[in-house]
Parts: C-alpha cells; sequence; structure tokens
C-alpha cells in the first residue's frame, strides 16, 4: 500500500492557460490529470497535474486568471513548491534544460543537506526541484521524448511558506496534522522550521520561513492560491473540521467536490490551507492530444447542465 502524502496538492494563479499547460505538460512533463473549471467560478480554467496515477502529493494545479495584478514579494505567503526528481545527477539535466528554454533559474545551490535547483514559471510562481530522499517507493512518473525516467518529476518534495509568525503556523500544523518538527535550518539569514511525518509518500517536509521585516505579500498572477493538506477521508475531515472550529478559523465548511471531498481554512498567518480526501473519485484519463483546446473539458455531474453555457464562457 502507497504511503499516504502530507501535501495533497498545491494550487496557483496563472495568466495565460495554454502557456500554462505547454509549461507544466511539455517543458516540465507533468501528466496532465484533469482540465476542468472553479467550481466556485466556472468561467475560469482549473488544470490539474501530476504523475501517471494521477496521485495525491503529485497534484499542482493552476487557475486562469486573465485580468489581474501580478504578485508583489512579501511575507505571509506560500512560497514555493519543490519537485522531487530521481537523484541528485537530474539537477543538471534540469538545469541545463531549463537554461535552452531560457526558463530564470538561480542555478544548483546548497540546501538542507542536499542540493536544490530554484526556478520560475513564466508567470513568477515560484518553484524548485530536489532529489528525493524517498527511494524506497514505487513512482509512476511520466515519461516523454525529451524527459526520460531518469530525470522525471515524481511529485511533491516540499512547500516553503515566509510568514511572520513561524511558531504560531508550525504549533497548529503539529497539533492539527500531528506533523513533526524535527529542525530549524537557514534560507539566507533566516531562520526555517521543517516539519515532516514518519512513512510519508516522497518523505514531504513543510518549510516554514521567519520574516518579520517583509511587507505583506500582494497576491496576484504568480502566486500560491492555496496549499492542501491530506487526509484519508472523510472521517478523518471532520476530525479536522472539529479543530478548524474549536480554533475559530475562518473556514469554508465542508464542501463536496465530486473529486474529492475538502474544506478551507485561514491559518494565523493568514495563509489559505485546504484540507482535501485522498479518497478520489477520479478517473485518470491518458491524453495524447498536444492542442489544448481539443482536449475534452471535465466537469463534475452538477455542473454538466451548464456545459454550454461554461464552454462558450472559456472558448470566446
Amino acid at each position: 500500500m502507497l504511503n499516504k502524502s502530507i501535501i495533497h496538492h498545491v494550487s496557483v494563479i496563472n495568466r495565460n492557460i495554454e502557456q500554462t499547460f505547454h509549461f507544466y505538460h511539455d517543458l516540465l512533463g507533468l501528466d496532465l490529470v484533469l482540465k476542468t473549471v472553479n467550481q466556485d467560478d466556472v468561467e475560469m480554467y482549473h488544470l490539474f497535474f501530476g504523475d501517471t496515477k494521477g496521485r495525491p502529493g503529485t497534484e499542482f494545479t493552476i487557475f486562469q486568471i486573465k485580468d489581474g495584478v501580478d504578485r508583489t514579494f512579501g511575507t505571509n505567503a506560500i512560497e514555493r513548491t519543490v519537485f522531487a526528481v530521481p537523484n541528485e545527477a537530474a539537477l543538471y539535466f534540469w538545469e541545463s534544460r531549463l537554461n535552452e528554454f531560457g526558463i530564470f533559474n538561480c542555478e544548483i545551490e546548497e540546501y538542507n543537506d542536499s542540493k536544490i535547483l530554484r526556478f520560475e514559471d513564466f508567470d513568477g510562481v515560484q518553484l524548485g526541484i530536489v532529489p528525493v530522499r524517498d527511494v524506497n517507493t514505487d513512482f509512476f512518473p511520466r515519461k516523454t521524448r525529451e524527459i526520460d525516467l531518469e530525470n522525471a518529476i515524481l511529485g511533491i518534495d516540499s512547500v516553503h511558506l515566509r510568514v511572520r509568525y513561524p511558531l504560531a503556523t508550525s504549533k497548529n500544523m503539529q497539533q492539527m496534522f500531528n506533523l513533526e518538527l524535527t529542525k530549524t535550518i537557514s534560507q539566507g539569514n533566516l531562520p526555517t522550521l521543517v516539519l515532516t511525518k514518519s512513512n510519508t509518500l516522497f518523505n514531504q517536509e513543510i518549510h516554514i520561513i521567519e520574516d518579520k521585516r517583509s511587507a505583506l505579500e500582494v497576491p496576484g498572477i504568480g502566486s500560491a492560491h492555496h496549499i492542501a493538506l491530506s487526509v484519508k477521508n472523510t472521517e478523518e475531515l471532520s476530525t479536522v473540521e472539529q479543530k478548524i472550529v474549536e480554533r475559530n478559523f475562518k473556514n469554508s465548511g465542508v464542501k463536496f467536490r465530486e473529486f474529492f471531498t475538502s474544506i478551507y481554512f485561514r491559518e494565523p498567518n493568514q495563509l489559505l490551507f485546504e484540507v482535501a480526501t485522498e479518497e478520489i473519485a477520479l478517473t485518470k484519463e491518458d491524453y495524447v492530444i498536444t492542442n489544448f483546446d481539443d482536449i475534452p473539458l471535465s466537469l463534475p455531474s452538477f455542473l454538466e447542465p451548464q456545459r454550454e453555457s461554461i464552454e462558450r464562457h472559456l472558448y470566446k
């Protein structure tokens, strides 16, 4: 049985959906899991990428917002999503590939007793690649003509949060999700708390950077919209919901998304967290189409009656 993930998925904001598709699917080699819409705003595309099984822990999703301001750097932000690759040698493959396509990157650096390659997508979404820590798990990456399995992205290794009050975020994540504070490291001159849990997919981590000096992030194009943490099923989700209510956190209440069930809440540093079930009702499609417009739009059953209207707004 596969290990449960800590991080279910991360969702970010891009401006151009076709450019998004080609960057994450073609350049990074992530598999397209689902082409759908934001269920809270059906005029907005929502793309799901992941491994070839579409597993929680590998999913990275993008909302399209055509008109809006660009993100302004600051604290109290979900700062960076870091992907895992099979080994350190793969970092050099990716450094070369990113340079070949003119993608901004910071070259390979030492970080967290390993190495990291930090880079950005075309809208400034902050990303990274590191060698996987969990080498004893079965992986299901997508192989392409240009990216072989020795270099393919496996899933999400970690997420970096930048906040003013790291202990507040850390304490709640430990109490609500049974994470453990394992060490303190540095990002530049800023202390960073590292949280994890044993026997989880990729040995995923949450890195919480303390930044009391920067102004607050102004969200926009290029921001991470939310991070989703995993629970096994709706019973575990109900337990987390109770903890959210006990802490008086602003929340959405439990939402049935058809693909999975989840709840959103704002934690003490006002980051938006989602908690989503790993029990999903999603059949992973094997898309062989490379033209974005030809890929069928998947809708939950309750939105099917609106399909004509939804597609008319999306395609105009």
